[in-house]
């Protein structure tokens, strides 16, 4: 998990560097092409059985989830820093407890409830409405997280009737194909050697990433392996260091551990439950 971290943060840097020459649905798309392509190439050795389903309709809007939220996230990376981008990202599991016991009717004490006001606290740090550096994507960003954590209690749904290959499989097709109906509309095709370099390395970075983190769920369980997502702020910041310039300030820091502690009280309570 914490290796599929490291080429999250690698293929969201090389994203946010496309963004000055591609439109984001297309480097979406770009993004997607490499899990498309293992994808396929898995069903074509082993056969088309992965895509046979006990509920289609749900893994499409796992997709469907999963391909808005990546849209929406490249969208708001074009605007503000890379490493605010992610740390406020970690609300995910927050969202989920709340959907979790919004939707799932999961129960959920006072402990975990205090734990999503810390997180969110947290996030509004980082954030500082009303401030100079406030930018309107950082809602984009926050919705991105949002559609994160919604794919991710549907995985839990899905996860009873379907094998993973299966939702992999479908998230794939259907993030590739439903981003590839406005490609004719946003295309620019690459030019330099520079960016097909960097969308090749992008696409194959996302789908290495996608194939550890399915391998790392196969090896333990979520919750044992969930908290190494947090690792990625150590890169997406050296990364912002060396790449933009950027030095994120205290603000950034007390924001973000606030999120990460809470994020982590919210994973340890769902194991004892």
């Amino acid at each position: 998990m914490a290796s599929a971290m490291f080429c999250f943060a690698i293929v969201d840097t090389l994203a946010k560097l496309l963004t000055d020459s591609f439109h984001p649905l297309q480097i979406v798309w770009m993004r997607q092409l490499g899990l498309f392509v293992g994808v396929a190439v898995y069903l074509i050795v082993r056969g088309p059985s992965a895509l046979k389903s006990a509920n289609p309709f749900l893994q499409i809007v796992r997709g469907a989830a999963a391909a808005l939220s990546a849209t929406l996230f490249i969208f708001g990376i074009a605007h503000i820093a890379l490493t605010d981008a992610t740390a406020i990202t970690f609300v995910a599991p927050l969202f989920v407890t709340i959907l979790g016991a919004t939707v799932l009717r999961e129960p959920v004490g006072i402990r975990r409830w205090s734990a999503v006001f810390v997180g969110f606290v947290g996030t509004i740090i980082i954030v500082r409405p009303g401030f100079e550096s406030f930018h309107p994507a950082y809602f984009l960003i926050f919705t991105a997280a949002f559609l994160f954590a919604v794919r991710q209690v549907v995985s839990r749904h899905l996860s009873n009737m379907d094998k993973t290959a299966t939702t992999v499989a479908y998230t794939a097709f259907a993030s590739f194909l439903m981003i590839g109906v406005f490609q004719p509309a946003v295309w620019i095709t690459p030019q330099t050697g520079v960016h097909i370099a960097m969308i090749f390395l992008m696409a194959t970075l996302g789908g290495a990433g996608e194939f550890l983190v399915i391998k790392s769920l196969e090896m333990a369980t979520s919750v044992s392996v969930a908290p190494m997502h947090y690792t990625m702020i150590i890169w997406t910041s050296l990364y912002g260091y060396l790449i933009f310039d950027k030095i994120p300030d205290t603000l950034f820091w007390v924001g973000t551990i606030l999120i990460i502690m809470s994020g982590l009280y919210v994973l340890a309570r769902g194991k004892k439950n």
